[in-house]
């Protein structure tokens, strides 16, 4: 019998549970879960959470049932982020609930509903996904009788936002970030200049291996381009037709998945080898040395990074800026603008309790603003459109 899959020691550079700076209002542990388990339950718990089961990255919620939804994506984000991170010796759990919060903060429509809600919110400070995140995290979810928000851990917290790399940089101070992050560096630092921990590295590099090897098995389903198309893209090319001489005669759905499968080994087994020589060279020996270092420990080779340029310029072209899409993203970003326009101007046809914050902020624009924002950004796809079809169509009335 071969022998299976052996979990190696944990890193010393690791996470560690018992050793977590906390949560910003003091709780007893728990009996049956380490911290980062307990994060990891309160993500899966949470309305936020629930509500990216209809909310998308290119296709609308009701375009088709097997097309990816941001829960669908973050499900499989986490199961890459689980495997490189157990492979690493890194907190498997930690890495998991960063995986899963990762997309919590996106508002509906993907991309065009974070540009049109940018547009309408500028003179208010603008919407970011990332500081969006950080709001619903500490403060819009609602579930708690002594705090807002889901009080998670400070490594959560801090690998959620900083997933992607310092915040605060030579050219970037604090001041220029979006509100929500000066306002809880108030109330705790999550060392905004600093690179985040191993675990959230991960997690970031498992979000890249995932929609781009998903957005090919989407694209294709949709019709959007086809395999030939895809064979002159010198990495999946290569994969699809070893696929193809291996199994001459297997059927299309069967080809694509397979192909995709080795696609995402690919970029997990380079993950993990490039985290790996960079651990060795840089040799941390503790998470903060991983903080404190200039560069990020998790990157993909050379080799596989410039292989996945003309794979994500493929996609660009053929797929995020197909025509199809293009016109559902217009009626997306229409939907959001006509949305904001009619709560702004009368915030009494916001539904409780909405209109009750939105008339605690009174005469404050820039909190009704805010209000209204974390309404529309908090909503699903499906959600919107019919919410916008209540409020603007007047068949019903004719």
């Amino acid at each position: 019998m071969a022998k299976g899959f052996t979990a190696p020691p944990r890193a010393a550079f690791a996470a560690n549970p018992d050793q977590s700076r906390g949560r910003l209002h003091d709780e007893p542990p728990s009996a049956t879960r380490t911290e980062f388990q307990r994060d990891r339950d309160r993500v899966i718990h949470s309305d936020a959470f629930r509500r990216l089961k209809q909310k998308t990255q290119v296709f609308v919620a009701h375009e088709g049932d097997h097309y990816r939804t941001r829960l669908t994506h973050s499900l499989e984000v986490s199961q890459i982020a689980r495997t490189a991170a157990r492979v690493l010796g890194l907190d498997e759990d930690l890495a998991e609930v960063l995986a899963l919060a990762h997309d919590i903060g996106h508002p509906p429509f993907g991309h065009a509903g974070e540009t049109a809600l940018n547009e309408v919110m500028k003179q208010y400070d603008g919407f970011d996904h990332n500081a969006q995140a950080l709001r619903v995290l500490t403060k819009l979810e609602r579930k708690y009788p002594k705090f807002d928000g889901l009080n998670l851990t400070w490594e959560t917290l801090e690998g959620v936002i900083k997933h992607n790399g310092p915040l605060v940089k030579k050219d970037r101070t604090i001041d220029m970030l979006p509100a929500a992050f000066h306002d809880y560096e108030a109330l705790q630092s999550l060392e905004l200049h600093t690179f985040a921990g191993p675990e959230a590295q991960v997690a970031a590099l498992a979000d890249d291996i995932a929609y781009n090897n998903h957005d090919i098995q989407d694209g294709l389903r949709a019709g959007l381009f086809e395999v030939d198309d895809l064979m002159d893209i010198p990495l999946t090319g290569n994969v699809f037709r070893e696929v193809m001489l291996e199994f001459p005669d297997i059927e299309r759905d069967r080809l694509v998945a397979e192909a995709v499968r080795r696609l995402i080994g690919i970029w997990t087994r380079d993950l993990i080898q490039e985290f790996q020589h960079r651990a060795a060279k840089a040799k941390p020996q503790s998470v903060e040395d991983v903080r404190a270092l200039d560069h990020p420990l998790a990157a993909f080779s050379n080799d596989i990074a410039e292989k996945q340029k003309p794979l994500r310029e493929f996609l660009f072209q053929r797929m995020y800026r197909h025509h199809k899409v293009n016109r559902v993203m217009s009626q997306a970003r229409r939907i959001v603008r006509e949305l904001f326009g009619l709560f702004i101007a009368e915030s009494d046809t916001l539904p409780p309790p909405w209109r009750q914050r939105a008339q605690l902020a009174d005469k404050d624009v820039m909190k009704r603003a805010r209000v209204v924002c974390d309404y529309i950004a908090g909503m699903t796809d499906t959600y919107a459109i019919d919410e916008h079809r209540r409020l603007f169509n007047l068949e019903r009335w004719v």
